[in-house]
């Protein structure tokens, strides 16, 4: 939240800088504008802070600028409206429609998810101003990473960037985008064991609280683990992401509508976990991913980039 949107709670300790001149009630001049003190006490309504001479006095929230926010905004990064307008479509190389329609799992009800990755133009990114990690646009349910964050986020095994890559619902793909595709195996490795595997674990916790504490799971998210488990284990048993559920649909659309017990579902669970443990001894993947061919590629889109 920018440091001008109120109510923002500025906790004591915290630097502050005054907005304008602060006056006695005889119109004695007390505090300038542009003076730095930090909060020592709030009420929540007002804010006592304390100057470099000792002085201490009150403000209200309107009156203070945070100081690290004050400095942060001399070099401002684009707002998101203007960000997305300004990168979206022009630098997208390479966009798919995921989630339940890439799964083969959509419905009529099912939104349309686009995820994507856009080069950032070079006058942008060498700028002071410089290019943010992502663009979205939520009524439209689009996301796009800038192409190193995605290579990043790909290279640790993030599930929700390497299946970006795998869609069979490609929406856009410039010639940057079918290299990137190309070497989609380069961002494949065992580290894919440990973020399936522990995002799973995590969600299954989730699943069970709200099983204590609302007497149901939401079945739409352990329908997800479930499908994200298979597909974990076939990507470690054959070195290649599959996106589609395929013969798996019916099953999968059965625990979304609540008609599959969740005694049978973790059952289901726990026999995925011990496959997915003997996938992960006997994977054909490597150790790690292709870390230099990865930085190779992006330096070579990125000097492309500069001649255009």
């Amino acid at each position: 939240m920018a440091d001008n949107q109120f109510p923002l709670r500025i906790s004591p300790g915290t630097q502050v800088v005054t907005r304008s001149d602060h006056f006695d009630s005889d119109g004695t001049l007390l505090i300038r504008a542009g003076t730095v003190g930090a909060v020592v006490d709030t009420d929540n309504e007002s804010y006592l802070v304390e100057f470099p001479t000792g002085a201490r006095h009150s403000f209200l929230r309107s009156d203070l600028k945070i100081r690290k926010a004050e400095q942060s905004a001399v070099v401002e990064s684009l707002d998101p409206a203007s960000a997305f307008s300004t990168l979206v479509p022009n630098a997208v190389c390479y966009s798919a429609i995921v989630g339940s329609r890439a799964y083969g799992l959509a419905t009529d009800l099912s939104d349309t998810d686009i995820r994507g990755v856009f080069v950032a133009p070079p006058a942008l990114l060498w700028s002071l101003q410089g290019t943010p990690d992502h663009v979205e646009r939520l009524e439209s349910e689009e996301f796009y990473w800038e192409l190193k964050q995605f290579m990043v986020l790909a290279l640790k095994a993030n599930p929700n960037v390497l299946e970006v890559l795998s869609s069979p619902l490609v929406q856009v793909m410039d010639d940057i985008g079918q290299r990137l595709v190309s070497e989609r195996r380069a961002f494949l490795s065992k580290l894919a064991y440990q973020t399936y595997n522990g995002y799973v674990l995590s969600q299954f916790k989730k699943l069970e609280q709200d099983i204590r504490n609302h007497g149901a799971p939401k079945w739409k998210h352990v329908m997800h683990l479930i499908r994200l488990l298979y597909q974990g284990i076939e990507l470690l048993r054959s070195g290649e992401l599959v996106i589609d559920v395929g013969e798996r649909r019916e099953m999968l659309l059965a625990i979304r509508s609540g008609e599959t017990s969740w005694d049978t579902v973790e059952t289901l669970r726990q026999t995925l976990h011990r496959e997915f443990e003997d996938a992960a001894a006997e994977t054909p993947l490597p150790e790690r991913p292709d870390v230099d061919k990865v930085e190779r590629l992006l330096i070579s889109f990125r000097q492309e980039m500069g001649t255009k």
